[in-house]
Order: C-alpha cells, then sequence, then structure tokens
C-alpha cells in the first residue's frame, strides 16, 4: 500500500505540472489572439495604425465637416458676386489659420474684375504640395439662391458639388494630419481660387499666383467632384486644354442673281459654311481633340460681342452676304495636338474661294493636364489607398469626361491628380447634389494620400 501511495503521488505531480504546462500555453495563446484582434482592423484594410488612427478622427469628425460644406453652401457666391465671394474665403481663412497655415487674400485689379483668391502656406522639409479649389459657383444672382438642403445621405444647393466639398476636403484632409502630428513637417500651400468658373483676363494676372505655386510644388492635387459611374472609382490623370476660336470671313456683296459668277463669287456664308466642313473632314479624328462652333453671324450686316456670346445681323435672300463670325472653342489632351489643329485650321481658312477672304484668331484658355508618367504613379498610389479603405481599384479615366480646371494651369510644372473630392452630381445646374456619407471617403483618401508621399520623401 506504501508503493501504491508514492505511485500516486508521483503521478499527482506530474499531472499537475501537465495541466500548469497546458495552462500556460492556452495563456499565451489567448494572449496572441487578443494581440491579433486588436490589430485586425489595420491590418485587414492595409493601413498603418497611424493611417487607421486619422480614418478613425474622419469618421469622429465627419458631422462637423458636414456642418462647414453647410456653412459655405448657405452663403450665395457666384463668380461674379465679389462679396460673396470673399465672404465663402472667409469661412476657409478662418479654417487654414487652424491648422497653423499663414494665409492671405490676394485682391485682383479691377482690370481683371474678379474678387481675388484665398492662399494659405506653411513650410516644411521633404515633398512640396500644392492643395487647389475654389470658391466661385456658376450661379449668379440672377439664378436665385439655393442653400444647403439635406435629404438623409443627399445633399443640395448651389455649389454644394462643385465645389464647395471639395473645399471642405482640403480643410479636413490636413486636420486629419495634424491630428496624428503628422501635418508639422509638410511643405504645404492651398490654393482657392475665386474665379474658377470665369477666370479673369488676363490670365497673366489672375493665374500669376497659382502658377507659381505650381512652379513651386513637387506635387498639385486638385479636389473638384471625385468621378463614380459604372460601380467605379475614377482617377482623374489628365484633363483637356479649352480654348477659342473665331472666325471671321468676307465675300463680295451683290445682287443674289449674280451669285458664283467670276465678278461675284461665292459670298461669305458659302465660303464660311466651306470651312466649318474642311473642319469636320479635315481636323477631326484624333483621339481626345474636339472642337465645336458655338455661334455663328452671317449676312449682310453682322455685329457680335463676344464677351455676351451674343449679336445681330442683317441681311436679305436676294443680296449675297458680305460678312460671317464663327465663335468656336478647342479642347486637346496636349499643347502639341493643339498646335496641329491650329496649323490645319489655319491652312483650310487660307485657301479661300473666288472673291472671299477669311481670317482665324485663336485665343489661349486653360492649358491641358497631359497625362504624365508622374501623374500615373501618383494614381497608383490613390487607387492603393481606395483598395486599403475597402473599395475598388481605381482605373484611369478618360480625360474626355471631364472639363477644363485651375490644376491644368500647373500641370505642366509638376505632377498632379484631379477629382479628389466628394461624389455626387449635377454639377452646373440647379439639381447639383453630393452623397454625404462620400465625404469622409475622400477626406481619407486624401488625408492618407498626403501622408504615404510626404512619408516616401524621408526615405
Amino acid at each position: 500500500s506504501c508503493s501504491r501511495l508514492r505511485w500516486l503521488r508521483k503521478t499527482s505531480v506530474a499531472r499537475l505540472g501537465d495541466l500548469i504546462r497546458m495552462g500556460i500555453h492556452m495563456i499565451r495563446q489567448l494572449i496572441a489572439i487578443c494581440s491579433l484582434a486588436a490589430a485586425l482592423p489595420a491590418m485587414a484594410s492595409g493601413l498603418s495604425a497611424d493611417e487607421q488612427r486619422m480614418a478613425d478622427w474622419v469618421d469622429a469628425h465627419a458631422d462637423e465637416a458636414i456642418a462647414l460644406l453647410k456653412e459655405q453652401v448657405d452663403i450665395p457666391s457666384g463668380t461674379s458676386n465679389h462679396e460673396g465671394v470673399r465672404d465663402v474665403g472667409r469661412v476657409l481663412q478662418r479654417e487654414l489659420d487652424a491648422v497653423g497655415l499663414t494665409t492671405e487674400w490676394i485682391e485682383m485689379s479691377d482690370k481683371v474684375d474678379r474678387a481675388g483668391h484665398l492662399f494659405g502656406r506653411k513650410e516644411g522639409a521633404g515633398k512640396k504640395f500644392l492643395l487647389i479649389g475654389h470658391l466661385d459657383t456658376v450661379f449668379e444672382k440672377d439664378d436665385g439662391v439655393r442653400p444647403f438642403e439635406r435629404d438623409g445621405d443627399i445633399a443640395r444647393g448651389h455649389g454644394v458639388y462643385d465645389m464647395k466639398t471639395g473645399n471642405t476636403v482640403i480643410v479636413y484632409a490636413l486636420k486629419a494630419l495634424q491630428s496624428i502630428g503628422a501635418l508639422e513637417e509638410v511643405p504645404v500651400v492651398v490654393a482657392i481660387t475665386g474665379d474658377e468658373e470665369d477666370y479673369g483676363r488676363p490670365v497673366e494676372i489672375s493665374r500669376k499666383d497659382l502658377i507659381d505655386a505650381g512652379q513651386w510644388a513637387d506635387i498639385a492635387l486638385g479636389f473638384e467632384e471625385a468621378m463614380y459611374f459604372d460601380d467605379t472609382d475614377w482617377a482623374t490623370v489628365a484633363r483637356r486644354s479649352s480654348s477659342s476660336w473665331v472666325l471671321t470671313v468676307h465675300g463680295k456683296q451683290s445682287h443674289s442673281s449674280s451669285i458664283f459668277s467670276e465678278s461675284t463669287g461665292s459670298g461669305a456664308i458659302f465660303e464660311a459654311s466651306r470651312i466649318l466642313h474642311r473642319f469636320y473632314e479635315d481636323v477631326r479624328g484624333e483621339k481626345h481633340l474636339t472642337f465645336n462652333a458655338g455661334n455663328i453671324q452671317g449676312g449682310t450686316e453682322v455685329e457680335y460681342n463676344s464677351t455676351e456670346s451674343r449679336g445681330k445681323t442683317f441681311g436679305k435672300t436676294n443680296v449675297v452676304p458680305r460678312s460671317v463670325i464663327v465663335d468656336g472653342g478647342i479642347r486637346t489632351i496636349s499643347q502639341e495636338q493643339l498646335d496641329r489643329a491650329r496649323a490645319k485650321m489655319r491652312a483650310i481658312v487660307a485657301d479661300n474661294l473666288p472673291h472671299t477672304s477669311a481670317t482665324i484668331e485663336f485665343g489661349d484658355g486653360y492649358p491641358p493636364m497631359s497625362p504624365t508618367a508622374g501623374n500615373l504613379a501618383l494614381a497608383t498610389e490613390l487607387s492603393a489607398i481606395n483598395v486599403a479603405l475597402g473599395r475598388q481599384p481605381m482605373p484611369a479615366l478618360d480625360p474626355s469626361r471631364r472639363g477644363a480646371a485651375d490644376i491644368s494651369f500647373v500641370a505642366p510644372y509638376t505632377d498632379a491628380l484631379a477629382g479628389l473630392g466628394a461624389i455626387g452630381g449635377g454639377g452646373h445646374t440647379p439639381d447639383e447634389y453630393v452623397q454625404l456619407s462620400t465625404l469622409p471617403l475622400a477626406i481619407k483618401r486624401a488625408a492618407i494620400l498626403l501622408y504615404r508621399l510626404s512619408e516616401d520623401s524621408d526615405d
């Protein structure tokens, strides 16, 4: 019996040791599982710990961002409403001051006849960023006032989509960076123009400060509305140019019974028709090249005001017309494409029908934002961030799907990416709207993009 007692003792001690070791192993496993669970949100989203902190901060302050958007939309600020544009500028100046930027209001001269621009600047090390927005809308005083209205996830109001949401994204992306201490060393210029919808002339004055900032920057980001269709987010790596042309044609006035004769010729309207048809046949066809004849005035007497895009004509069916004016526009993906198109148009204009003459004048406007390798690299980074936030990859948008914008003025000097605002629709119409649930998404994408690009400069 003593032997059995000793055996039982040894067995119990051994089993107790096994139980202790098993318990320790289980505790270690539990600790590992808890640690893994704590890290799962960041690991699942592909975000770093700091990026996740910014994302969480954005979600926590989404209502504040919407309140800032409402404050802007409730201020009518059509391009010609100079005081309204300045008032929106004061709202955003307050916000940029709060994140430590040195702000200034840049007045325009009476010659330009525009309200001016809001600029905010901050020094730092590493890559230099230019963030671009605009204060004005297309809705002037005659269009009435539509303040901010919310219906669930949809908000409406003049400028809510184009582009007061984008201005909000700029402010809150900077605040998100500030929330984790990542803004302090980032060199940045925020340029929020007051006349993007109808920029002041001459452009050498109205866009001087923006172009200077573009020449300073390593990366320019435009915050007009994001593009979403076909269940896909799209990255804007290119925008076409927008410039003008005016065709003036003269013919020999005569009785219509002599038209097409050697002494009279074809008249101004037939010559203008020949030129436009040759444009259609011989200039049209290059990818991303489009041109439009938007207004035509022809007859014996012609008056045309290009600023107001309206004119007055007089002519009779029994008189061969002597004058035609055609006002048009042209869009291209590169300066080279624009130069080629202009050369072809000039050659066609110079090949006149008998007893007619014609001239064409070209006016510079928005330059092209071409799809450079640098722009595509920025889009690749943005696409990775979109995936990390739980959405799909972002392919590059067809440039024909977007119009021109202020970022085009700086694109020749720096890598650029546009369309970083929220998602909505109805731009330039009374029914424009924004999906408020995409405002935090746009802020996160912008903040994380700035964070990653600034971190790359430290490598």
